[in-house]
């Protein structure tokens, strides 16, 4: 096996430079103005930099509703969340094939121009309950959706800028984890995804991993989240702490991951591992309740949906774990497929406890996480 080629087979680059971006910046001036909230904004930065191979721009009614209905793009091409650009009924209805609109981010600068293929209504709910498994606006990913503005509008994009942020040394784009492989002569690599801070668990699962690939890239997702999920800057300081004490350097490699989350459980699960596909990896790690959020899916159905699809099509080999934890019976790391004693053996606290016992002081239990990254958390909360 080797690293796969990106999805579609090609790596997409939409980012303009030097006169190009001078000249469609100064074109942009004159063009209609689209604003765009933070979750499309890392869409788009996603689609520039090849992320979200082969999409080279926000999709249109076709795509949509195949990947709404059938977990595809039009042409068949395995594809589970809708990648769209929204805009009220006003600018949708002005706005005809062939235009050009600019898009205006939250710094009220142009960060891209769009030419415009495709105008079309949508039908909130119906992509609510077929995405997300419920209409409920109580889950963030549906009221993500309902907060839209009417229309869709979709195109090619011209990136004139991408968004600064914070660790730029570990926003590494796709092709330059793909040359950052290359180099340490890894031809396969596990893929890890993560919006949390890394527990023994965690540190359990990817260590399995890689006794049979020849790399690990610590994948955090650090676009938008929840308001409760712990800030990125932090969670970036415990995973830095983390590999920096426990991972073997030489096949350990941290990216950040500008997505934003849409807490779409099973669907989500495919479409993590598809951006992972299109940063290098040939393997991704697939755990419990994989992009899950409250009640909504089963502990185990991100690991089921693989089976809806044709592995070569997928293009990436999922690895499937059982919920992991210590026992000290085991005197170590295990699943339920590997220890045969009862819980109360089982070092496992809920994320209440956890939040709890740091906002105490107390670290919890060394089985349960690395002091190293307690401590961090533990300094955080007293900010």
């Amino acid at each position: 096996m080797t690293i796969p080629a990106p999805h579609g087979g090609t790596l997409v680059n939409r980012v303009l430079s030097g006169d190009e971006a001078r000249s469609a910046e100064q074109t942009a001036s004159n063009l209609k103005k689209a604003p765009i909230g933070e979750r499309v904004q890392a869409d788009l930065e996603l689609i520039a930099i090849g992320g979200l191979s082969p999409l080279t721009g926000f999709m249109g009614q076709a795509d949509y509703r195949a990947v709404v209905e059938e977990m595809r793009l039009a042409n068949g091409l395995p594809w589970t969340i809708p990648v769209v650009l929204d805009v009220d009924a006003e600018t949708g209805k002005s706005l005809e094939n062939g235009e050009r609109l600019a898009l205006v981010d939250d710094g009220g600068q142009v960060a891209a121009v769009l030419t415009v293929d495709d105008v079309y209504s949508f039908d909130a709910k119906n992509e609510a309950r077929k995405v997300y498994r419920t209409d409920e606006d109580a889950h963030p990913g549906v009221a993500a959706v309902y907060a839209r503005g009417e229309m869709l509008v979709s195109g090619p994009v011209d990136v004139l800028r991408l968004p600064e942020h914070d660790f730029p040394e570990l926003r590494l784009k796709p092709a330059e984890t793909r040359a950052a492989f290359a180099e340490k002569g890894w031809q396969t690599v596990v893929g890890f995804q993560t919006r949390n801070p890394i527990h023994r668990a965690h540190e359990y699962l990817q260590k399995v991993a890689l006794e049979i690939v020849d790399g690990l890239l610590v994948h955090p997702l650090v676009g938008a989240t929840k308001s409760d999920d712990i800030p990125a800057d932090v969670r970036i300081r415990c995973y830095k702490a983390l590999l920096e004490n426990y991972y073997p350097k030489d096949r350990t490699l941290l990216s950040l991951l500008p997505a934003a989350m849409r807490y779409a459980g099973p669907r989500e699960a495919i479409f993590h591992a598809l951006m992972r596909k299109n940063y290098g990896c040939s393997h991704f790690i697939v755990g419990r309740d994989h992009a899950g959020v409250g009640s909504y899916y089963g502990t185990y159905d991100a690991q089921k949906i693989f089976a809806e699809f044709d592995p070569a099509a997928l293009g990436i080999t999922p690895l499937m774990f059982e919920n992991s934890f210590y026992c000290r019976a085991c005197e170590g790391m295990a699943s339920n497929k590997t220890c045969p004693h009862d819980g109360d053996s089982r070092v496992i606290l809920s994320g209440t406890q956890v939040r709890e016992m740091l906002a105490r002081g107390e670290e919890p239990p060394h089985e349960f996480t690395r002091s190293e990254v307690a401590r961090v958390l533990i300094e955080s909360m007293r900010r």
